[in-house]
């Protein structure tokens, strides 16, 4: 296995071919000092297994802060904590890297307000703040801020440092030949265009001459006016020759959701799908290539080092998802990848400036995603614990949060049965998955499903929980989650022509198969659901109407996504009316009003489908309160939410009823998000309404 080989940077022995790509977290405080929580995070990938990690972009000076939350390295006061990730880090045979950066033009006056600057004259696409060109003097003064930072790195017991000139920031925009229109020696040809660059690398090999250095670039800006193959070519040529020990290949740049798709690719983008882009580059160059771009599984990895296009791979969010994708990998840990979605809730999150979080993860930055936690059944078998304060549990609903909880509820030795109504388990993964390139959803269920029966947990479907049947098992403790139902109509549609098909968006996911091409749909509501229905309906070329009265359709929806999405159903001919109001319906039409226009009729056509949220399903609650056994409701029969809510649930009141059958005595603080507390019901016990295991200070 390529992956598994070790190999050498500057010198450097890497165990293995797996570099974690610099993400952000959110997890300093809000003067850029690290934590707890930040070293937790590190420390728990190295222990996974990376031969290297790359710590998140730091900034070197405090007029260039990314984020709230970010770290920074601006000052000797960042030192120690920083020395605390590393000495974490190295305790794994694990080396660390640090990437520095300076956004540039995509620093956001909203966030501290930092004030854009750039090579010429621009706007910030995210954010329209006009970027004020940089000064000679001003540029010098950054190199040297690059310097001081650098030396921090290495006074902290960072083996090397990453200059991020990728990804749009500062480095980029300069070499850009689109956003650089400086008439000076730092624009116009290839060479000035990239001074600002080597210069800083020449300071930085100066003053530190045993750094090792890494440079990130990308491998294109996938836009018009961007540099081409050949520049990039040159300019990686450029950085081995000013004394880079590798470089780091990522792609496009985050000043808009159009170009940042390239850098945070969503689910519609080919695994490993800069290979092709990275090849030349790492043919033109004598050191090692990292690359990133969509690496899910091993085979993903592997296949881009042995195209020849990487000497190593820059996983990232995948690491997210999994911090022991490694060992996984490696055959070290005898659990299954939880594999990244693609979903953008982690970009999502930084760049509304909350912490990082993961769907397939929820428990990311906190001890709870430590192997014990996350894969508990290698560590404490069912038949250890028999007899030592486990309980019986009877979770009723096998969608993706009911199977969590019972993957970790027995996982913790406790005894554990599903029960399920309908005659198939997976809940709502079906619809899920019916949309284009949603089939990478699958591992949110597939990982859990077959986890649960890896543990023999039992599953009986078609039944219904009655009280009876209820007190015949005799629960210690019953998780309910029974998920959702389609919500009615929010108006009146009575006065519709009978010719028309009146239904959930669900129903058309459901059936698309069947539908008969030459039907045309509206569908009233273009949330996440109905952009996605019509999405699915686009590759059918079935004619179709969406109806949003918000300003923008797929709220709720990662940037990087639904930009994509949206793209492509202006480009599908998708109908897409936004501030439309409906008034009434009547015959075969939908009287609306769009904006401030005056009211108008539209054609329904064969069917309406309605895409307005759903609402929990709670008709067993009153079997299970004749009962008087405590329950917990989790998932979207507690709150209709996504996988990231309902996999928290249940993971959280998983591990709760665990606390209370084995460390009742320990105290502990409120953890962050929807706790077990926050879904008390009228027959909820104490133990789950104050779970015990909450105790570190590093709680998500």
């Amino acid at each position: 296995m390529l992956l598994e080989q070790p190999g050498m940077v500057g010198g450097l022995r890497l165990k293995n071919r797996v570099v974690m790509a610099p993400m952000g977290t959110n997890y300093s405080t809000t003067d850029g000092l690290s934590t707890e929580r930040d070293k937790q995070y590190y420390a728990e990938r190295a222990k996974g297994g990376v031969g290297m990690i790359m710590t998140e972009a730091m900034v070197v000076t405090e007029q260039a802060r990314p984020h709230n939350n970010s770290l920074c390295c601006y000052h000797d006061r960042f030192i120690p904590g920083l020395a605390s990730i590393v000495e974490a880090i190295k305790q794994h045979d694990c080396h660390v890297f640090g990437q520095l950066n300076h956004r540039g033009a995509l620093l956001r006056r909203s966030v501290l307000n930092m004030e854009p600057v750039g090579p010429s004259p621009w706007v910030n696409p995210n954010t329209g703040d006009a970027v004020r060109p940089l000064a000679v003097d001003e540029i010098t003064q950054i190199q040297k801020l690059f310097v001081a930072a650098a030396r921090r790195l290495w006074r902290a017991g960072y083996d090397g440092v990453e200059i991020h000139a990728a990804n749009g920031y500062l480095f980029q925009q300069f070499f850009s030949p689109r956003i650089n229109h400086r008439d000076d020696h730092y624009g116009g040809s290839i060479a000035n265009r990239m001074r600002f660059l080597l210069e800083t690398m020449n300071r930085m090999r100066d003053a530190l001459p045993d750094l090792r250095l890494v440079i990130r670039l990308s491998v294109s800006e996938f836009a018009e006016g961007g540099y081409g193959q050949d520049e990039i070519v040159a300019l990686a040529q450029a950085v081995q020759g000013a004394g880079a020990d590798a470089i780091d290949l990522s792609g496009g740049s985050n000043e808009s959701p159009q170009l940042s798709k390239f850098c945070i690719q969503p689910p519609s983008f080919p695994r490993a799908c800069l290979a092709d882009a990275a090849r030349p580059i790492k043919e033109a160059v004598d050191i090692p290539v990292f690359v990133a771009g969509r690496m899910v599984e091993p085979a993903d990895a592997e296949y881009m080092l042995a195209s020849g296009s990487a000497d190593f791979v820059s996983i990232g969010r995948a690491l997210y998802a999994d911090p022991h994708w490694c060992a996984k990998a490696f055959g070290k840990v005898k659990a299954p990848i939880r594999q990244c979605i693609a979903c953008n809730v982690c970009f999502e999150r930084l760049t509304l400036e909350k912490d990082v979080s993961c769907v397939q993860n929820p428990m990311i930055g906190t001890e709870f995603e430590a192997l014990p936690y996350a894969e508990p059944q290698l560590f404490q078998p069912a038949r250890e614990k028999a007899g030592s304060g486990a309980r019986r549990v009877l979770v009723l609903g096998a969608g993706v949060a009911g199977m969590e909880a019972a993957r970790v509820l027995r996982g913790n030795g406790h005894d554990v049965e599903v029960w399920e109504k309908q005659a198939r388990p997976g809940g709502q993964v079906p619809l899920a998955c019916a949309a284009p390139d949603k089939t990478e959803v699958e591992p949110v269920w597939t990982y859990r499903w077959q986890a649960a029966q890896a543990m023999g947990i039992p599953v009986r479907m078609g039944v219904s929980a009655d009280a009876s049947a209820i007190r015949a098992w005799a629960p210690d403790h019953i998780v309910v989650a029974t998920g959702a139902r389609p919500a009615p109509p929010p108006f009146d549609v009575s006065g519709l022509d009978a010719s028309i098909r009146v239904c959930h968006a669900w129903d058309v996911l459901a059936e698309l198969d069947r539908l008969d091409p030459r039907s045309r749909v509206t569908i009233v509501g273009g949330g996440m659901v109905g952009a996605e229905t019509a999405d699915a309906l686009r590759v059918r070329d079935i004619a179709t109407t969406v109806l949003e009265v918000q300003p923008t359709i797929a709220n709720g929806m990662a940037r990087n996504n639904k930009f994509e999405l949206i793209e492509r159903l202006q480009a599908g001919g998708i109908h897409v009316l936004t501030q439309c109001r409906i008034l009434a319906a009547q015959g075969k039409h939908l009287r609306v009003q769009i904006g401030d226009q005056a009211p108008q009729d539209l054609d329904v056509g064969d069917v309406l489908a309605f895409a307005t949220g759903p609402r929990p399903a709670l008709d067993v609650i009153d079997e299970i309160e004749k009962t008087g056994i405590p329950y917990a409701r989790i998932g979207d029969c507690n709150a209709p939410g996504d996988f990231l809510a309902a996999l928290r649930d249940a993971w959280m009141v998983a591990l709760a009823v665990d606390g209370d059958s084995r460390t009742a005595h320990s105290e502990g603080h409120a953890t962050e998000g929807r706790s077990t507390k926050g879904h008390a019901t009228k027959g909820h016990a104490a133990a789950i309404n104050k779970p015990a295991y909450q105790r570190n200070t590093c709680a998500s």
